[in-house]
């Protein structure tokens, strides 16, 4: 059996996003983006053994989007916006976090 050369833009083109696809690699991304910030604030603490939790979930968590869009470049685009959402809403939790703590 012959492998398969990688497929071109002009073979997947745009239309042939999957949205499902689009919308887990979205998802995914911004739960991973989500678990890399907390993994951060747990390295920052040198709390060992959540930031090692927090570790093994990033992993385990980006093999999806990796996945995904490798089979197809725009997927990063996607990825890239749920990297965003996840940065973006993981850390609106932390300062929500740290201001229930103060009171």
């Amino acid at each position: 059996m012959r492998p398969q050369a990688p497929k071109t833009l002009g073979e997947n083109g745009y239309g042939a996003i999957d949205p499902l696809i689009a919308g887990g690699v979205v998802l995914s991304t911004a739960v991973t983006d989500a678990v890399y910030v907390f993994f951060n604030a747990a390295v920052s603490a040198r709390r060992r053994v959540s930031a090692a939790s927090w570790s093994a979930a990033w992993y385990l968590l980006s093999a999806f989007a990796v996945i995904s869009y490798t089979s197809n470049w725009v997927y990063v685009l996607f990825a890239a916006l749920g990297s965003w959402i996840g940065g973006y809403l993981s850390i609106t939790a932390l300062d929500q976090s740290a201001r229930t703590r103060r009171r």
